[in-house]
This record gives structure tokens, C-alpha cells and sequence, in this order.
């Protein structure tokens, strides 16, 4: 039993290396070609493979091998520092940044609030179903607008992604009184096997976006070497951040909403909790169970189901 499990949990971590470790060297790789362009081509690096082929086989190995920790480590710490460069990319600035990112917030307002009159517009004519093609197409993007900001102001964050991931994690408050922040770790350890796969995959599909703008950042260093790795860096930056990460936070908020939308039912079966009997109820009902979760209770209501319910 424990070489099974020991057999799972290596294949897995391999896994995982072989991706850090690949995204490592296609940045090496890319740093080696702008030395090589640098010092006047290919021909450059005639005297380090001369120098190698001249080695002991012991030395030959031993400078593969150092080369190959620089690339696995190099990997580790992009890796290691991922989380916090989303967190920045989301809108969590230090606090030396608290001006800038006010008003980034109320830039981020002031859009939303313009897109309130011709979106409830545009939602009449559908209801109505008085709309062209082209004022279906316009009211599916301010749809999508509005579903990427969270609906209330005081959850605003300064950037798209960081938007996009609060929308995601408010909705289930919005809709069920679930705070998400509360509720989610119990609600985790309740998803099936699948739901945790798609949950994780949307993650490392965010992960693998960031790091490529953190690797993008990292590449614009080899500009001391040619001027074309700072337009190459900018640009895998700009497209990550600006593009990919926000795409892929969207998936991610998607996933996470669709585990509450399927699977909370669970969570009042298991905390033996009362179902709310309508929707209208089960926003006071959700509310009433986190904070439960979050602080207790010593009141005799409501009172608990039967384990067999």
C-alpha cells in the first residue's frame, strides 16, 4: 500500500518538475542565443563545446550535470514566487502603493458604472425580445463586462485579473450567503476526485500564465546583451498579463463557482446543517451557516438534521 502510494505521489512530483523544468530551459535556452548572437553567432560557441570535448568523461558528466541543477533550480524559485506575483498582478500592492492603487479602483468604478445604463438597456430588449444581432452581440459583451467585476464596490481590486478573481469569489456570497473565504476549505475536502482534477487543472493553467510573464520579466536581463531581449521580454509580459492571465483567471473563476453551484448541497448534509426550502430563503440560510463555521454557535436554532438525511 505505501509503495503504491509512494509510486503516485513520485510520478506526481516528477510531473511537476518536468514542467518547471521546461519552462526553465526554453528561457536558457533563449539566453543562450542572445550570447550567442552577441559574440557574432554559432561560431561562438565553438570553443565551450571544443573545451567539453577535451574533458574526462567524469568532468564532462559532472558539467552536465551542474548545468542541468542550474536549470531544475532556476525553475524552483520562478516557481517559489509565483503565488506572490499573482497576488500583484490580482491588486494586492503593499501598502507604500495604497495611493496608486485607489485610484485604480475608482478608474475601475467609474468603467463599471458606465456600462450600468446601456447594459440594463440592453437586458430590457432581450426580455422584450426586441434586439438585432449586432445589439445581442453588444449585450453579450457587456455581460461578460460585468460578470468580470465584482458586484459591489467595496470589493474592487485595481486590476482585471485581480476583478475577475474577486467576482469569482463573491458570487457565492451574492447568491447563497456562502462567504467563499469561510467556507471554501470545508467545502474541498467534500468534492469529488473530479471536481479537485478540474479545480486544479484551471490552477496550474493560471500558475504556468504567471510564471511565463515572471519568466518574461527575467528575460528582458539579456537586453546587456542584445537590444531584441527587451522588446521579446516586454512583449511575453504584456501578452501574459494582459491576455492569458485574465483568460485564465476567468476559467479558474468558472470552475470555482461551478463547486458551489453543484456541490453545496453537501456541505449542509454533512455539518447536519437545514436546507433552505426556496432561493429566496437560502441567501439568510447561507449566511446563517458561515458564520457558524467562522465562529460557533451556542444557540439552540436551528436545530440539527438527521445524520441518515
Amino acid at each position: 500500500m505505501l509503495g503504491k502510494f509512494w509510486e503516485v505521489a513520485g510520478g506526481k512530483l516528477a510531473e511537476r518538475w518536468a514542467g518547471i523544468s521546461a519552462h526553465a530551459l526554453v528561457f536558457w535556452v533563449a539566453g543562450l542565443a542572445a550570447w550567442t548572437y552577441h559574440h557574432g553567432g554559432l561560431s561562438a560557441l565553438a570553443a565551450p563545446s571544443d573545451w567539453l570535448g577535451q574533458q574526462k568523461p567524469a568532468v564532462q558528466a559532472l558539467t552536465v550535470l551542474a548545468l542541468l541543477v542550474a536549470v531544475v533550480t532556476s525553475g524552483a524559485a520562478v516557481d517559489s514566487v509565483t503565488g506572490q506575483a499573482l497576488r500583484l498582478l490580482a491588486g494586492y500592492w503593499p501598502t507604500w502603493a495604497g495611493r496608486l492603487r485607489r485610484r485604480r479602483v475608482r478608474t475601475r468604478l467609474r468603467r463599471a458604472d458606465s456600462d450600468k445604463a446601456p447594459w440594463q438597456q440592453a437586458q430590457a430588449r432581450v426580455r422584450a425580445s426586441d434586439m438585432s444581432a449586432d445589439d445581442l452581440a453588444a449585450y453579450a459583451v457587456l455581460e461578460r463586462r460585468r460578470r468580470r467585476c465584482p458586484s459591489t464596490a467595496a470589493y474592487f481590486m485595481p486590476t482585471v485579473t485581480g476583478n475577475i478573481l474577486r467576482a469569482a469569489e463573491r458570487r457565492p456570497a451574492d447568491k447563497y450567503g456562502l462567504d467563499a473565504v469561510v467556507v471554501w476549505p470545508h467545502l474541498w475536502l467534500l468534492l469529488p476526485e473530479t471536481a479537485q482534477a478540474e479545480l486544479r487543472a484551471a490552477m496550474k493553467a493560471l500558475n504556468t500564465a504567471v510564471r511565463a510573464a515572471i519568466w518574461g520579466v527575467a528575460f528582458c536581463s539579456f537586453t546587456v546583451l542584445t537590444w531584441y531581449a527587451l522588446p521579446v521580454g516586454l512583449a511575453v509580459v504584456l501578452i501574459a498579463a494582459c491576455v492569458v492571465i485574465p483568460a485564465r483567471a476567468q476559467a479558474f473563476g468558472e470552475v470555482f463557482e461551478a463547486a458551489f453551484d453543484l456541490y453545496r448541497v453537501a456541505l449542509y448534509h454533512q455539518l447536519r446543517w437545514p436546507l433552505p426550502a426556496n432561493p429566496e430563503q437560502e441567501s439568510t440560510v447561507g449566511r446563517q451557516l458561515t458564520t457558524y463555521l467562522w465562529r460557533g454557535s451556542d444557540r439552540p436554532m436551528p436545530s440539527f438534521t438527521s445524520p441518515s438525511t
